[in-house]
C-alpha cells in the first residue's frame, strides 16, 4: 500500500515523491536456479575477494553502498540509497529548515553546477553565481561523488566551515570560498503586489507548506486588492524543481473546480492511479498565467500541465525540464530508505512529458546578460545519463534556459504576463476559453 507524505527532495533537480511503508508480502522473490541468483553469486563473490585480497582493508559499509549506488545509478539519474543520515536530512528538508548553504544544484559533466544562490543565504553572500562550477568540496574531487552525495556533503550542521573550489566562466583560475553554514529557512511561496491590480505568486518548490503558503498569500491579496480592481494572478514556477506530489494535486487543485489533475502509471499497466479536483477556486475564477522555463520540473510541471490542458490558465515562457517520473521513498531496516522510480506521471490530457516537457502556450524568450551567455545552457531530462525514454520523447528533447532575472523590470516573461492581464496585450490563448479545454486537442497524446 503507498501512502503519500509531504517531501521535498531539494538542491538537485528534484521530482515528485510519495513514501511507501514496506510491508512483507512485497517483497519480491528470486527462484532458485534463475539468471538472477547466478548475478547475485558473482557480485557476493566479488565482494569476498575484495574484503580478502584488496590491498588495504576496505570498509565493508562503504562497500555495500557503493555496490547500492552503482546499481541504482544505472537505472535512471533520479533513483538512489540514503542512509540514515541522508534519510534524516531530507525529513529535515521537508520541513521547510535544514542546515546548509542555499543552492540549488545539478550534476553537469560529473561536476556540480549552481542552477542559482538562493537570496539571503550563506552562498548568496559568499558571492556565489549561477553557472558556477564546483569542483572540489573540502579539498574532495567532486568526480568521485554522485549528485546526492554532493549534497549531503554540502549541508551540515549551522555555524560549520565549509570551503568550496569553484571554477567561473572568464576567470582562468579557480576560486576558493569559504562559507560558514546557517539554517536555510525555505519560504516556498513568496507574493506580492504587481502594481495595485495583479497578484504574484512565486512558487519555488513544493514543501509541507506549499499550499498552507499559497492559501494565505492569496487570501492576503484579495484582502488588499478590491475583487472589482483585481485584473487576476501570475503564478511564477520558473526555477521550481519540483517536489512532493502530494502538494502539487494541492496546488493545482486550489484554482480547479473539477477534472482530473494527474494519472500515474507503473510497470503493471493495471496499476493506475488518478487525483481529481475538488469544489473550490480560491481564486474565484480570475484570469491566471502560469510562467515556467527549463528550471521548471516534476511536480511544477504536473500544476502547469494540469491548468493547461483543463484551460483554466495560460502557460507562458519556454519549455519546461520535462521530468515526468515519480519516485517512491521506500523505508528499509536499516533505517535508510531506497528512493526509486516506480511510476510515470501523465497530465489530464493523457500526455507523459518524460523527455519531453511542458511546452508554453506563449512563447517568451527571457535574453540572457552578457556574463551567463555560453555558460547556460538549454538541457533538461532528456540529455541527463541514464533518463529514462518518454512515450512522446522526439529529436528536440526538452528543457530550454533556466534564468530569471534578479530586477522585476529586467523580466521580459514576466512583464509579457503582466501586459496581457492588464489587455495591454492580447492574444488567441488569453484568456483560454472556459467552454473547451486541450483534452479534446491532445488525443493524440493518449497511449492507452
Amino acid at each position: 500500500m503507498i501512502h503519500r507524505l509531504p517531501r521535498l527532495c531539494m538542491g538537485a533537480m528534484i521530482g515528485a515523491l510519495i513514501v511507501a511503508s514496506a510491508q512483507k508480502d512485497d517483497k519480491p522473490s528470486i527462484q532458485a536456479g534463475t539468471i538472477g541468483v547466478n548475478n547475485l553469486d558473482v557480485l557476493s563473490d566479488i565482494f569476498e575477494r575484495i574484503r580478502s585480497q584488496y590491498v588495504r582493508e576496505p570498509e565493508e559499509k562503504k562497500l555495500i553502498k557503493g555496490a547500492i549506488d552503482g546499481m541504482l545509478q544505472a537505472l535512471d539519474p533520479h533513483s538512489s540509497y540514503l542512509d540514515a543520515q541522508e534519510r534524516n536530512t531530507m525529513r529535515a528538508q521537508n520541513s521547510g529548515k535544514f542546515g546548509g548553504l542555499g543552492i540549488k544544484v545539478m550534476m553537469e559533466n560529473d561536476l556540480i553546477k549552481v542552477i542559482a544562490p538562493i537570496s539571503n543565504t550563506p552562498a548568496s553572500e559568499a558571492g556565489l553565481l549561477a553557472g558556477d562550477i564546483i569542483s572540489r568540496i573540502n579539498g574532495e574531487h567532486v568526480r568521485d561523488l554522485s549528485l546526492q552525495q554532493a549534497v549531503e556533503k554540502m549541508r551540515g550542521p549551522v555555524n560549520t566551515p565549509i570551503e568550496l573550489t569553484i571554477f567561473r566562466v572568464g576567470i582562468d583560475k579557480p576560486i576558493i570560498v569559504k562559507i560558514i553554514r546557517d539554517i536555510i529557512t525555505i519560504r516556498s511561496v513568496k507574493y506580492r503586489i504587481e502594481g495595485n491590480d495583479v497578484g504574484y505568486l512565486d512558487i519555488n518548490r513544493f514543501t509541507e507548506q506549499t499550499y498552507p503558503g499559497l492559501k494565505e498569500a492569496i487570501e492576503t491579496i484579495r484582502v488588499k486588492i478590491p475583487d472589482k480592481i483585481l485584473k487576476g494572478y501570475v503564478i511564477d514556477l520558473r526555477l521550481n524543481p519540483g517536489g512532493l506530489l502530494q502538494q502539487a494535486i494541492s496546488v493545482s487543485d486550489a484554482f480547479l473546480n473539477h477534472g482530473e489533475i494527474v494519472s500515474t502509471r507503473g510497470r503493471d499497466k493495471t496499476h493506475f492511479a488518478q487525483e481529481s479536483a475538488q469544489l473550490g477556486d480560491l481564486t474565484h475564477g480570475k484570469p491566471i498565467i502560469v510562467l515556467i522555463n527549463g528550471g521548471s520540473a516534476s511536480a511544477s510541471e504536473i500544476v502547469a500541465g494540469a491548468l493547461q490542458d483543463h484551460h483554466r490558465a495560460t502557460v507562458l515562457g519556454t519549455r519546461s525540464f520535462g521530468k515526468g517520473s515519480v519516485q517512491t521513498i521506500i523505508p528499509l531496516k536499516s533505517n535508510g530508505a531506497l528512493r526509486l522510480t516506480t511510476a510515470l506521471y501523465y497530465t489530464p490530457s493523457g500526455c507523459s512529458i518524460q523527455g519531453k516537457g511542458i511546452d508554453p502556450d506563449i512563447i517568451v524568450q527571457q535574453p540572457l546578460p552578457k556574463e551567463l551567455q555560453g555558460v547556460m545552457v538549454e538541457k533538461g531530462e532528456s540529455s541527463l545519463p541514464n533518463s529514462i525514454e518518454g512515450e512522446f520523447q522526439d529529436e528536440s528533447g526538452s528543457g530550454s534556459i533556466a534564468y530569471v532575472p534578479k530586477d522585476p523590470n529586467d523580466d521580459l516573461q514576466l512583464r509579457y504576463a503582466l501586459d496581457l492581464l492588464r489587455n495591454i496585450k492580447k492574444d488567441s490563448t488569453f484568456p483560454p476559453s472556459p467552454s473547451g479545454t486541450n483534452l479534446e486537442n491532445k488525443k493524440s497524446c493518449q497511449q492507452i
